[in-house]
């Protein structure tokens, strides 16, 4: 079936004109396709005007996601995303919720698990994704627009620079922001090399000794070199024993004197 493009009544498919306004059926399809044509066109140029700087480049990306009917996360990797600061990455495309949770996200983790680590992981994570997520955003802003104005051209435009293309500022902060945590590193690295210049060292043991149990096997193994002085024996001034023969004789005669 051939519907007219003046008046949408349905025709066989040999018919030449409409069979209700007589209008010529092949000049309506080919009006009809010119049509088709300039909106797409058109609808190509409002997402390249919201997109601003890259465009092409996010265009290419955006394809791998399927159908706009049926979008598919497709693994894309964004460097911007990564390698810049990725809620700066975020504020510079208008992503603000996004831009917060990728400020505050890496903040908590690191706080929660105490491993500094943690922010390289959430900027994989926004490498990996932040396509996927501008391409919902363009999407959400761009149906928004053509419906509050899709027979204005003149209110897309401004709607288009008022909620899409970037903000240039941001790419001021992250210099700052990365020059601040450059000289805070520079910074804890001098003080951190001053404090191990301060400790105190540990004073060197004289020439001859060692600790521990090597000194005790040094002075068990040693040889005596000198020798203790003599010992002089302790003499006792007793008196002499007598025998008993001369007290026998002594007895016997101090009987016969006393007799």
């Amino acid at each position: 079936m051939k519907a007219c493009g003046q008046c949408q009544q349905q025709n066989q498919d040999d018919a030449n004109f409409c069979y209700q306004c007589g209008s010529d059926l092949d000049a309506s399809a080919a009006t009809s396709a010119a049509s088709a044509g300039i909106l797409s066109r058109s609808s190509t140029e409002l997402w390249r005007d919201f997109i601003g700087p890259n465009a092409d480049r996010y265009l290419q990306h955006f394809e791998k996601f399927g159908r706009p009917e049926a979008p598919r996360f497709a693994l894309t990797w964004n460097w911007p995303a990564f390698l810049y600061v990725s809620f700066l990455w975020f504020l510079y495309r208008k992503m603000y919720l996004y831009a917060a949770v990728y400020a505050i996200g890496p903040m908590l983790s690191t706080y929660l698990t105490g491993d500094m680590t943690s922010g390289i992981v959430w900027s994989v994570v926004a490498g990996a994704t932040a396509n996927y997520v501008y391409y919902w955003h363009c999407r959400e802003h761009i149906a928004a627009i053509k419906q509050q104005a899709w027979n204005d051209p003149a209110r897309q435009q401004a709607a288009v620079k008022e909620e899409g293309g970037v903000q240039p500022y941001v790419i001021w902060v992250g210099i700052v922001f990365y020059l601040l945590f450059s000289l805070t590193m520079f910074k804890m690295l001098q003080e951190g090399a001053l404090d191990t210049d301060n400790v105190p060292k540990k004073p060197d043991a004289p020439a001859g000794k060692t600790g521990g149990f090597n000194a005790a096997a040094a002075m068990s193994t040693r040889p005596e070199t000198t020798r203790s002085p003599a010992r002089t024996p302790l003499r006792l001034n007793l008196p002499t024993p007598v025998s008993a023969p001369f007290a026998y004789r002594y007895a016997a005669s101090s009987s016969a004197t006393s007799s």
